[in-house]
């Protein structure tokens, strides 16, 4: 466990060390990495379908067999009782889907199809057709086909192996659609941007962006942004939404977070993450932060501002005797390294930053997964 670690701690420290301490020049991104349209999103459906031919894997459930009987009978086919109908070789099932924004009548989607009883495998299986359905209980899509599960189950002599899941599988464009998906792209005079992650920054800078560029625009939140649409592009929205979506807007820092998780013991630390003076002594192990401040100033000709840095010096100390003296502009990279180069365990690793955070040395969001 620590060799593993260890080997996750060394590539987090490789990628932080690759990243420059001042940007020459600010990151950028487009648009249309970072916003939707509000209107404009997936639909889901779903269905209650069976799947036929399967080997002695499907279900014994009295409800598969009637489901049988039914759809027999709207076939034209004559059968008196559900007992006729053999167990083991049909499988009832629900049958999902997403159909994506601006769907047309004729386009093919995947499917899902998973067992609701207590089938064992539909490897094998045929989907037989089925009515998927909007929340509304409107008829959206109509499914059918081969079911693929991508897993193996084999049986033999009152012994069973499987690998991987057989009772959900996936039909590949097994669904056509039976009407268009309309979508309304904004209202009469104006479209909302909405950002695919809040950030007050980011909503600034993109409202800023499309009103010096393109059309008056208002963030009314952290995940919002408003466009009014000029009179000449009212009736061809599509061009006016490529051009936004084209515009390019600096990067913003992301909120400082450190992510632990405690089964694998992995931690993910952001790049904005600092440490403030501390100490604290957890079991064997005695750590002492100080923080030292310096003046980074910009490279030559270039847009950089002038910045105060804290950084931090860290010193472990074990009772066995073992002193680690930090380099002075220590951050929580250097800590977490050095205390895994004494041989902490990721329990007691993750109780060193938890009381780091819980008193404030931590300049971060501590997330335990």
């Amino acid at each position: 466990m620590k060799k593993k670690i260890s080997l996750i701690l060394a590539i987090i420290m490789a990628i932080f060390n690759l990243l420059p301490v001042l940007a020459i020049s600010e990151q950028t991104v487009r648009i249309k990495d970072i916003t939707h349209i509000k209107g404009v999103r997936e639909n889901q459906v779903v269905g209650y379908g069976l799947v036929v031919g399967l080997q002695n894997t499907g279900d014994n459930s009295r409800h598969t067999q009637m489901t049988s009987q039914q759809m027999l009978q709207a076939l034209g086919t004559v059968v008196d009782q559900s007992n006729y109908i053999q167990k083991g070789t049909s499988a009832a099932v629900i049958v999902t889907a997403n159909i994506p924004p601006f769907a047309k009548e004729g386009d093919k989607i995947d499917v899902t199809v998973s067992a609701m009883a207590d089938a064992k495998s539909l490897t094998g299986g045929v989907l037989v057709q089925t009515q998927l359905r909007a929340p509304n209980g409107e008829i959206v899509a109509v499914a059918q086909g081969p079911v693929s599960t991508g897993g193996i189950r084999a049986s033999g002599g009152g012994a069973s192996a499987s690998k991987g899941v057989t009772t959900t599988g996936r039909v590949p464009n097994g669904a056509i659609i039976e009407r268009d998906i309309l979508s309304n792209i904004g209202d009469e005079t104006s479209l909302t941007l909405l950002l695919d992650k809040a950030d007050y920054t980011m909503a600034s800078r993109v409202a800023k962006t499309v009103s010096v560029r393109v059309a008056p625009a208002k963030a009314v939140d952290g995940s919002a942004v408003v466009v009014t649409i000029p009179q000449k592009y009212r009736n061809d929205r599509v061009t006016f939404l490529s051009i936004i979506e084209n515009q390019i807007v600096g990067a913003v820092s992301e909120k400082a977070k450190v992510v632990v998780n405690e089964r694998t013991g992995t931690i993910v630390i952001g790049g904005n993450t600092k440490l403030l003076p501390a100490a604290v002594a957890h079991g064997g192990i005695t750590v002492t932060i100080q923080v030292e401040t310096e003046v980074a100033q910009p490279e030559p000709f270039t847009q950089g501002n002038t910045e105060v840095i804290q950084n931090g010096a860290v010193q472990i100390t074990e009772h066995e005797g073992s002193l680690i003296q930090m380099e002075a502009n220590s951050n929580l990279s250097d800590l977490v390294n050095a205390l895994n180069n004494i041989g902490v365990t990721p329990t007691d690793l993750i109780a060193i930053l938890q009381a780091l955070a819980t008193a404030g040395s931590l300049q971060a969001e501590l997330e335990i997964i």
